[in-house]
């Protein structure tokens, strides 16, 4: 996920993709704790992309708040 692709969606969209994301990681933590974790690499991936989507999300507060 590409931060340009995350500036043309609307805040709404970007918070369900959080809330998305968020029930993701919940579910790669507990295959890891079962040991049923096949690509760990993808909780990573997870992480980043929700960092991603913050940043765009306080940038677009930012923006409206001028």
């Amino acid at each position: 996920m590409k931060a340009e692709e995350l500036r043309s969606k609307t805040p709404d969209q970007l918070r369900d993709s959080l809330v998305q994301l968020k029930k993701e990681s919940f579910n790669l933590r507990f295959q890891q704790a079962t040991n049923q974790l096949e690509n760990t690499a993808r909780m990573r991936a997870v992480r980043r992309d929700a960092a991603r989507i913050k940043t765009v999300l306080v940038q677009k507060a930012a923006e409206a708040a001028k």
